[in-house]
């Protein structure tokens, strides 16, 4: 199942139902309102939501009508919680090569950091922020969203509990990053608004290509129309499973609760490249010696997307321009 929230001016939006294809969709009001709504009561609702979905796919709803991703919000425009890992250790063994970084880590915990959600911005809105200085950055990123999830739950255990996945830009302001981490209480000017892609899908929808709790897809980056990247989700050194596990050790994760995968990542990235910009600047360094890529600028437009085992799009694409904050 396929699903996305249209902008109504509402902080909610309205939530839709859209085909397979993603050419198509209906309001799904008849069974529920909102995205937050049907993930606080999926129970109640998966079975009508899956069936109008496979009406919608069959052609048989006269109320469908074209879908628009450019008319989206971020699937779940808000949530209560929204934790973002680094689950991709080849990322940060990168970095820590390139900048004789010696970062502490614990093996077999995985790195995650709680962020905000009450900031997230749809597919193609364009991405303001304050001025160049600030080292505009790119990640794209799988996330999941997950219904009520008790503590103490296995990885085996809590993996049925993740409903819905999506991919993000995980976006970052590189000149506040070390500053932030050396005063050791985690990110804030460093990690702004999230952008979301259109459609957030049911694990099903992946077909194989979920499997371990990971997702096995290429993420597909572009700069300017100019590909920058395709590493797989295959390489998460530590499944959602595992991920959420140890978040929920000790706490119950409430329903709609966000977590992200991490930039997308791979040892092959000679081949398939990267989904970041700073990890392409320490590539830079290790090969070169020296920066040859530069961060994002006023007027640059970046692309987001993953495509199936049948070829077609999964999620829609993440397509925005980046441009000064209005004051």
């Amino acid at each position: 199942m396929k699903l996305a929230t249209l902008n109504n001016g509402t902080r909610d939006g309205r939530l839709l139902i859209v085909s397979k294809d993603l050419t198509q969709a209906v309001y799904a009001s008849s069974i529920v309102d909102t995205m937050i709504e049907a993930i606080e009561n999926w129970a109640d609702v998966e079975t009508a939501l899956t069936q109008k979905y496979k009406h919608l796919n069959d052609g048989s709803l006269k109320e469908s009508f074209k879908f628009n991703p450019e008319k989206t919000m971020a699937p779940l425009p808000r949530c209560h919680q929204f934790v973002d890992a680094s689950a991709f250790l080849n990322h940060g063994n990168i970095m820590e090569q390139a900048y004789d970084l010696d970062v502490k880590k614990t093996p077999g915990i995985p790195i995650i950091v709680q962020r905000q959600s009450d900031d997230f911005l749809g597919p193609h809105e364009d991405y303001p922020f304050p001025k160049e200085e600030d080292n505009c950055d790119f990640e794209g990123e799988y996330a999941v969203i997950v219904d009520d999830v008790p503590m103490g739950l296995s990885p085996e255990e809590i993996e049925p509990h993740i409903k819905l996945v999506t991919i993000i830009n995980d976006v970052s302001m590189r000149a506040h990053l070390f500053r932030e981490l050396e005063m050791g209480f985690g990110f804030i000017n460093a990690k702004p608004a999230t952008v979301f892609a259109p459609v957030a899908v049911t694990p099903d929808e992946l077909g194989s290509s979920w499997r371990d709790g990971r997702i096995h897809l290429d993420m597909n980056v572009q700069r300017n129309g100019e590909w920058f990247g395709n590493p797989n989700g295959a390489g998460m050194d530590f499944s959602y499973g595992e991920i959420l596990s140890h978040l929920s050790y000790n706490r119950n994760l409430g329903a709609g609760t966000i977590i992200g995968s991490g930039t997308v990542s791979s040892k092959d990235w000679k081949t398939v490249g990267s989904a970041c910009l700073a990890e392409r600047r320490a590539l830079d360094i290790i090969e070169f010696g020296e920066c040859r890529t530069e961060f994002l600028k006023y007027g640059e437009r970046m692309r987001f997307e993953v495509f199936g085992e049948d070829g077609g799009s999964v999620f829609g694409a993440i397509y925005h321009k980046m441009v000064p904050c209005s004051k």
